[in-house]
């Protein structure tokens, strides 16, 4: 089984960037980024309505030379297992809207936003998961709802980041 070393941080300015670094100037191979708020909105992550305060970010890195598949099949894998972890709060219908949304009644509650990078020749893949947990970001054109008003539940970010790591390090081949 893979095992996810755990990052915690309160106020970041990009858990991207900072996983990133991670995988750049220490010999982690994989980890989980959690950060209770992020500062920059990021242009790439604003334009997917991933960015809010009352959202739960985090960032899993990982080697990748092993695993034999596409980054679409990946994304694919991704919204599953994100898919699957939304479950254990919620059990109504969630759908993927392709490439990388998540939706609950025609609504996003989830965006996943993935990146390649090389290290000396090793190949980690960094992907990015916010969830709406306690508030709906404003989308132009883009409904979105939040756990929190679909279950009455107040879901700490620590408490859905731990289900998605479990669930990752079960799933994803080592």
């Amino acid at each position: 089984l893979m095992k996810l070393k755990k990052f915690n941080f309160k106020i970041v300015n990009s858990t991207n960037d900072l996983a990133i670094k991670i995988i750049k100037n220490t010999k982690n191979k994989s980890g989980i980024v959690i950060a209770e708020r992020q500062k920059r909105e990021g242009v790439n992550m604003e334009k997917n309505g991933l960015l809010s305060r009352e959202i739960y970010l985090l960032v899993f890195f990982f080697q990748i030379n092993k695993v034999q598949l596409s980054l679409k099949d990946l994304t694919k894998v991704n919204c599953l297992l994100v898919k699957k972890s939304l479950s254990n709060f919620y059990n109504g219908k969630i759908t993927i809207k392709k490439p990388n949304d998540l939706l609950i009644n025609k609504m996003k509650i989830s965006g996943i936003l993935q990146e390649i990078l090389t290290k000396s020749g090793e190949k980690f893949i960094v992907i990015g998961v916010g969830v709406n947990l306690i508030k709906s970001p404003t989308i132009k054109n883009y409904l979105t709802t939040n756990l929190f008003d679909l279950t009455g539940i107040k879901i700490t970010p620590n408490n859905a980041a731990l289900k998605l790591k479990k669930i990752y390090e079960t799933f994803i081949p080592m």
